[in-house]
C-alpha cells in the first residue's frame, strides 16, 4: 500500500514516512470492517448471480448476428436479472423480505432448499426477458419519434462497417529499406 500510494496517488511528491502514517490510519477502519463484513465467500456468491444475470444478455450484444442489441438493453436485462431473483424469492418464500436476503444469499450456498439453485436459473432467464423487453420498449420509442419526425426508421438497418460484402484492404508500402534503429 505504501508503495502505491507514494508512486501512483503522489508521484513520489509526498515524503515516505507520512505514507506509511496515512497507511497506519487507513489500517484501522479497514480491520474493523473486516470484522463485521460478510464472509469472502459470500462476496463471491452474490458477484456470481450479478454474473449470471449479466454475462447473458452481454453475450447476445457481442454476437455480430445482434448488431440492433445495444449496452441500453444490457444494462437492463442485467439489473432486470437482478430484480427477477428479488421477484423469484419474493414468490418462493412469500415474503418480500426473504426475497431481498435471497439476493445477498443471506441463507449461504447450502441452504436446506432449492432457494438458490432458484436464484441462479431466475437471474440468467430474466436478465434476457428484461433485455427483450428492452429492446422492444427501445425499438417502439425509436419507431415512434420516426414516425413523429417523418423520418426513416432506420434503426433495424445493417450498420455500414458490420457488411460482410464490404472488405477493406489497406496496403501499406514502406518507402524502402528501413533500420531497426
Amino acid at each position: 500500500m505504501v508503495s502505491t500510494a507514494s508512486n501512483d496517488l503522489f508521484r513520489n511528491r509526498l515524503g515516505i514516512w507520512w505514507v506509511r502514517a496515512g497507511v497506519v490510519l487507513i489500517i484501522f477502519p479497514v480491520v474493523v470492517v473486516a470484522l463485521k463484513s460478510p464472509s469472502v465467500l459470500q462476496i463471491f456468491l452474490i458477484s456470481d448471480l450479478v454474473s449470471s444475470s449479466v454475462i447473458p444478455v452481454l453475450c447476445v450484444g457481442l454476437s455480430d448476428r445482434c448488431y440492433w442489441w445495444r449496452g441500453f438493453e444490457v444494462v437492463v436485462g442485467g439489473l432486470g436479472g437482478i430484480l427477477t431473483i428479488f421477484i423469484f424469492g419474493t414468490i418462493y418464500f412469500g415474503s418480500a423480505l426473504q426475497g431481498a436476503q435471497l439476493i445477498l444469499l443471506e441463507g449461504g450456498l447450502y441452504a436446506n432448499d432449492w432457494s438458490v439453485f432458484g436464484a441462479f436459473v431466475a437471474a440468467p432467464i430474466g436478465g434476457l426477458l428484461w433485455g427483450v423487453g428492452a429492446l422492444l420498449a427501445r425499438l417502439s420509442f425509436q419507431y415512434i419519434r420516426a414516425k413523429v419526425r417523418r423520418e426513416q426508421f432506420d434503426v433495424l438497418d445493417r450498420p455500414a462497417s458490420l457488411d460482410p460484402d464490404v472488405h477493406e484492404h489497406v496496403h501499406v508500402e514502406p518507402p524502402g529499406s528501413g533500420k531497426f534503429f
